[in-house]
């Protein structure tokens, strides 16, 4: 069993930045593989979307076009944690962020993980 926190959402203004943390407890993910970690957001009255992922086997990471150049998604192992760096944020940005686990995934946008964490809101204010 892995727990995922996410911290580090708030509101910031547009043009602004975030640091999103995802905090894995449990299982160590490390040592089990968790070969994937990933990002989504959900907007008030939209549907959850992907943003970004990493891929633990060689690192590559991929981001939803609407982030790209903007966002960074890393991993330390050491730390057991995932971040998302959001820089030039938008009012568009605004949703609550959630983390995602897969042992194996083969569609990046695939909304089905293995765990998932209770999501922090971002508020970008214009």
């Amino acid at each position: 069993q892995v727990q995922l926190v996410e911290s580090g959402g708030g509101l910031v203004q547009a043009g602004g930045s975030l640091r999103l943390s995802c905090a894995a407890s449990g299982r160590t993910f490390s040592r089990y593989a968790m070969g994937w970690f990933r990002w989504f957001r959900q907007a008030p009255g939209k549907e959850r979307e992907f943003v970004a992922a990493h891929r633990r086997s060689d690192g590559s990471t991929y981001y939803a076009d609407s982030v790209k150049g903007r966002c960074t998604i890393s991993r330390d192992n050491a730390k057991n944690t995932v971040y998302l760096q959001m820089n030039s944020l938008k009012p568009a940005d605004t949703a609550v962020y959630f983390c995602a686990a897969n042992s194996v995934l083969s569609v990046l946008t695939d909304g089905r993980a293995d765990y998932w964490g209770q999501g922090t809101q971002v508020t970008v204010s214009s």
